[in-house]
This record gives C-alpha cells, sequence and structure tokens, in this order.
C-alpha cells in the first residue's frame, strides 16, 4: 500500500491531507525533498505521529527545489530518489510539474516509480481548470491515477463536473481544520475518508 500525493498547486493542503491519510492508514511518511525548513515531516510528525522517513533532500530556501539545491550548490539526482517499501504516504513539492532540476520535472520521478497517485485540489474558484489539466499530466505519463482529494469549502457542481469529465474517483473532501491538532484532524478525516477507498 503505497500512495504518491501530489496536488493541482502549491500550498492546496496536500501536507495534511498526506498527514490524515498516513494516520487513517498506518503508513510511514516520506518526503523525498523538502525545500524551506521547518518543513512538511515536522508538520506530519506533529498532526499523525506516524514514522517519518528521512528526506533525501533538505534544503533551506523555500522555493523550487532545482532552485533551491542550487542556492546550496547542490544538484539533485533523480534517480537516487528510491521509493521506501511497505506501507508509505509520498508528497511531491508543490504541483506535478515542479522542476527538480533544469531537465527533470517531479511529474518524471512519479512516472519512474509507477505507484498510484492521489491528487489533491481546492475547491474554490479556478478548481476545474487546473484539477483537469493535472489529471491529463498524469494520464500523458501513464501515471496510475487513484483518485481526487478534494480541500476546502464544499463545492458540490466543481467537484461533480471534475470526477465526471476527468473520468477519476472522488476520494472525499478534506474541510479546512481550525484550530487544527492531532485528534481534530484524525475525527475529521475518518468522517470524510473512507479506508475501504485506499485499498
Amino acid at each position: 500500500m503505497r500512495f504518491v500525493v501530489s496536488g493541482t498547486d502549491t500550498d492546496v493542503g496536500k501536507t495534511v491531507f498526506c498527514a490524515g491519510l498516513a494516520g487513517m492508514l498506518g503508513a510511514r511518511y516520506w518526503k523525498p525533498v523538502q525545500a524551506g525548513i521547518p518543513g512538511d515531516s515536522e508538520i506530519v510528525a506533529g498532526l499523525a505521529g506516524v514514522e517519518i522517513v528521512p528526506e533525501a533532500y533538505r534544503l533551506k530556501m523555500p522555493a523550487s527545489p532545482h532552485q533551491a539545491a542550487a542556492d546550496e550548490g547542490i544538484v539533485i539526482d533523480p534517480d537516487s530518489l528510491v521509493p521506501p517499501d511497505g506501507p508509505v504516504v509520498i508528497e511531491g513539492a508543490g504541483g506535478l510539474m515542479v522542476p527538480l532540476t533544469r531537465a527533470t520535472l517531479f511529474l518524471d520521478v512519479f512516472a519512474r516509480w509507477r505507484i498510484p497517485l492521489i491528487l489533491c485540489a481546492r475547491t474554490r474558484l479556478g478548481t476545474i481548470n487546473h484539477t483537469l489539466l493535472s489529471m491529463e499530466a498524469v494520464r500523458a505519463r501513464n501515471i496510475p491515477l487513484h483518485g481526487v482529494a478534494f480541500i476546502g469549502d464544499a463545492n458540490p457542481e466543481s467537484e461533480n463536473i471534475i470526477t465526471e469529465i476527468g473520468k477519476v474517483k472522488r476520494l472525499g473532501r478534506l474541510p479546512i481544520i481550525e484550530p487544527l491538532t492531532a485528534a481534530r484532524l484524525k475525527a475529521v478525516f475518518a468522517e470524510n475518508f473512507s479506508t475501504g477507498d485506499f485499498a
């Protein structure tokens, strides 16, 4: 049981989704490339209490990985990114087409892995276009698309048209949780997502 989680954009809410999913499945969490410290591993550890697999690259600058690496005189080796075995939730950086190097996108690495991908999409205005474009990019590289997880306030029409046109499974919707605590995330995630959809 391994999943890659990516988003239609940066700051879409995929880290909180990853924490909820890893907690529900009892899976480890891995962020292969972290750009910006403190990072998402710390957030997931605090929210889910799951085992954290150390990042392959931990970069200081909050920027595209290729830029953050260059700032430290590093060139990311995409071939060195090897997913852990066993149940794990793997979070990409930003959106699907974030560059790891000047020649390799995160999406290219996902295509090599062939691990089922979950796409996190906002529910607010603009999500239809961004989500359908993202799904086309995933399918063009023959990456198995497991489904879409919506994040934000309910927007039934946008969610329905995306799943209809995109012919994709709607996994659920994670509302904005305030205050965000481990206990609240666990409860809200269980209310909105089913373990059976991730079997």
